[in-house]
């Protein structure tokens, strides 16, 4: 009898619906069979019921899965080693490069054995840090954490909510007012508070529930545009804050009474009748602004999904709204300087190019284009010090170039290692460029360039902040390997491991991949790496068609019905390192989260056979009803959605809930989903969980790890994130027989 069979006999015979037979065996989970035809498809579905996640039944299931997955992972013999050697290297923390206001330099830092960044203010480049904002010291009532990091008034009990964290600020020209966001329990949720540099007093007043509200200064500080929800108020616990909107704040006014800027009607209060931009914005097109230098432009762009936008500048001098470019189906932003809009853009260039746009001459003909498109895709651009300064990558890894703003006089900024620069900061009239450089083996650290100096010396680049690790870069390397995927096409991929290490077929292997939403996997410091390679084993990164690693074209040939080249970029980057003999075919795992929580759920329902263990974190795994949880709306552009006929043809084909088989040999898997995700529904997990414990021939565990006080991973304290790869990395290493 199958384990399905099994499990409907079990569930018939007991009143709660779970129970299991034996402490070795999963909890058998009942089965409320649901059929429905989709586009003339029979569609099955036997645990929609755990799409609950407020019902006692399924608190009750996640409860016995709970105590299944304990009983699995807490005797594991390598837990409190890994835990030490843990607690060390994700200690190394984290570090911002500065927003510079007036002299004074914001900027976030997180290290040791801290939970969550503390924000600092420095007065001047090289002066005394202030503590501005430390979430490591509570204030759990209100959310409200400033005061210079002392905790005046702690939850009733006392206690600190480790969850509490800044997720965001923007600092007021001036720099006497910062601008913040906060949440608490990982919801990524923010508060919107007001800070007194000064002081270190919070002002009285906030807007809930406005996520990234992006605030852009007025000159004299008195207000600020940003972006929220038009009716906040009526959102409950657990909604999206959907359906954004364009307002102005006035300092000490009520946020209800904030003047609507655009977003509805013919562009918003005051503008005459000029143009439709922005009448009827669907829920999923998210308005966003940028105020110019001088603070008569206000840039809008409105998102309509990953690598395309609409973009609007508002005259506010003249009460103008002036359409750039509203097609929709390619990426556009920039930066005003004057009456100049330095326009970055894939229109006609995957790779993106730059123009320089006249704001009296808007129209696309009048474009004048000063960067072409080249080799390297440009990822982000900004101007400082009258130059222009652009960080691309090629390759899978970064480079940096400045430019004078004809685009003439090209620099190629020597950078100390192959690794990923990021971050570009720095005051348009300053004489100084922000950036984070990290690699593999090297922790993130601030560099500093001085736009004067020469810039293609590597003296024009100086430390401004750093971090230390406890890991010695020297014992390890990386190199970088092309291999050819199922159509042919060639794919990056890099190979991590400890010196010494040779590809002669006995190390364990894990693949680890992300693949969409142009989103690059460039060489980047993950401390909870380092005791998967300290213990001999090689990590390999495919650099897979979704992202952008070579422009928009990389990223459009991974989404929509080209997905499936997603999977196929990584089956075969598996195949390549197995062939190569970098990696055991017999010790061999992989790991993706999110988006990457997807591929795994591919990866292992196309080929089960070629694994032998799967960490799946926070993932996507029913692409029939993904679009009716949380955000997920937000990602039909980037997916597809099944309310669509053509659409539903493609998902259906890989949705991995939907391609479990019975009486098939899975691998061992960990799914881990946490309680208040507020991007990806843990219902995926949940019911992947279900589905493949009721399926699986092999007994290699499937095992379900649930946090009920954290979300999709932003603002999880350390102490967590610790727990997490304690329980990830001991599972692995007794599946995969690697001593540690």
């Amino acid at each position: 009898m199958s384990k399905v069979a099994c499990a409907a006999l079990a569930a018939a015979l007991s009143l709660l619906g779970c129970g299991s037979s034996d402490s070795t065996s999963p909890p058998i989970t009942k089965i409320e069979m649901v059929e429905e035809t989709i586009h003339g498809v029979k569609v099955a579905d036997p645990y929609r019921w755990l799409e609950d996640q407020s019902s006692a039944a399924t608190k009750a299931w996640v409860a016995e899965q709970t105590a299944y997955a304990r009983g699995i992972l807490d005797p594991l013999p390598a837990r409190e080693k890994l835990r030490g050697r843990l607690g060390e290297v994700l200690s190394t923390g984290s570090v911002t490069p500065p927003e510079v206001a007036a002299g004074r330099y914001f900027y976030a830092k997180k290290e040791g054995d801290q939970n969550q960044p503390i924000v600092y203010m420095r007065q001047g480049r090289d002066g005394a840090d202030k503590v501005l904002i430390d979430p490591n010291q509570g204030r759990t009532d209100r959310e409200r954490i400033a005061n210079g990091g002392t905790a005046e008034g702690t939850a009733d009990n006392g206690s600190t909510d480790v969850t509490v964290t800044v997720d965001w600020f923007v600092p007021s020209n001036d720099g006497k007012l910062l601008a913040y966001g906060s949440s608490v329990g990982g919801t990524e949720t923010s508060t919107l508070y007001l800070l007194d540099v000064d002081t270190g007093k919070t002002l009285d007043e906030s807007i809930p529930k406005v996520r990234s509200a992006n605030p852009q200064w007025l000159k004299d500080g008195s207000g600020f545009y940003y972006s929220r929800p038009r009716d906040v108020e009526t959102i409950g616990p657990g909604e999206e804050v959907y359906d954004r909107r364009i307002f102005f704040h006035k300092l000490g006014a009520a946020f209800k009474d904030d003047p609507l800027v655009f977003g509805e009607g013919l562009g918003g209060e005051g503008l005459g009748g000029e143009g439709l931009a922005g009448d009827g914005l669907e829920k999923e097109e998210i308005p966003d602004a940028h105020l110019s230098p001088e603070g008569r432009y206000l840039l809008i762009d409105v998102f309509t999904g990953w690598g395309r936008n609409r973009l609007y500048v508002r005259d506010l001098g003249r009460d103008k709204l002036i359409t750039i470019a509203e097609d929709g189906e390619n990426a556009y932003t920039g930066e005003i300087i004057g009456d100049t809009l330095y326009l970055l853009t894939n229109w006609e260039a995957s790779r993106y190019q730059i123009f320089a746009v006249d704001l009296r001459k808007p129209e696309r003909e009048n474009w004048r284009r000063i960067v072409p498109e080249g080799k390297s895709a440009i990822e982000t651009a900004t101007v400082v010090g009258g130059k222009l300064f652009t960080a691309g990558i090629t390759d899978a890894h970064s480079e940096l170039t400045a430019y004078s703003l004809d685009g003439k006089n090209k620099q190629v900024i020597p950078l100390p290692e192959i690794g990923t620069a990021s971050g570009l900061t720095g005051e348009t009239e300053g004489d100084e460029v922000f950036f984070e450089f990290t690699s593999f083996t090297t922790p993130a650290a601030i560099y500093r360039i001085d736009v004067n100096a020469d810039l293609s010396r590597s003296d024009a680049l100086s430390v401004w902040n750093s971090l230390e690790a406890a890991v010695d870069p020297s014992e390890f390397e990386s190199k970088q390997v092309f291999y050819p995927s199922k159509d042919g096409t060639i794919v990056p991929m890099y190979i991590i491991h400890k010196k010494g290490i040779v590809a002669d077929g006995t190390a364990p292997g894990l693949l680890y991949g992300y693949g969409g939403f142009n989103i690059s996997l460039t060489p980047y410091f993950r401390g909870y790496f380092f005791p998967w390679l300290e213990s001999g084993g090689v990590l390999a990164i495919a650099n897979m068609r979704g992202g952008s690693e070579y422009g928009e074209d990389w990223h459009r040939a991974g989404m929509l019905d080209k997905k499936q080249n997603v999977f196929d970029d990584f089956l075969s980057a598996a195949e390549y390192v197995i062939q190569k003999k970098w990696v055991d075919p017999r010790r061999f795992g992989i790991h993706g989260r999110s988006n990457g929580g997807l591929l795994m759920g591919a990866a292992m329902t196309q080929r089960p056979d070629l694994f032998q263990v799967v960490i799946c974190g926070v993932p996507l795994l029913d692409m029939i009803r993904y679009q009716r949880f949380r955000m997920a709306r937000l990602w039909i552009s980037e997916y597809g959605s099944s309310e669509n006929e053509e659409d539903f043809q493609w998902l259906h084909a890989y949705s991995p809930y939907h391609r479990v088989t019975d009486d098939e040999s899975y691998p061992a898997t960990i799914i881990y989903t946490a309680d208040a995700d507020s991007r990806v529904d843990p219902m995926h997990a949940l019911k992947m969980v279900a589905r493949l414990q009721a399926a699986t021939a092999s007994d290699a565990p499937i095992v379900l790890r649930y946090d009920t006080e954290a979300g999709h991973g932003g603002g999880k304290p350390l102490s967590k994130v610790i727990d997490e790869w304690v329980d990830i990395w001991s599972f692995a290493f007794d599946q995969l027989g690697i001593e540690y």
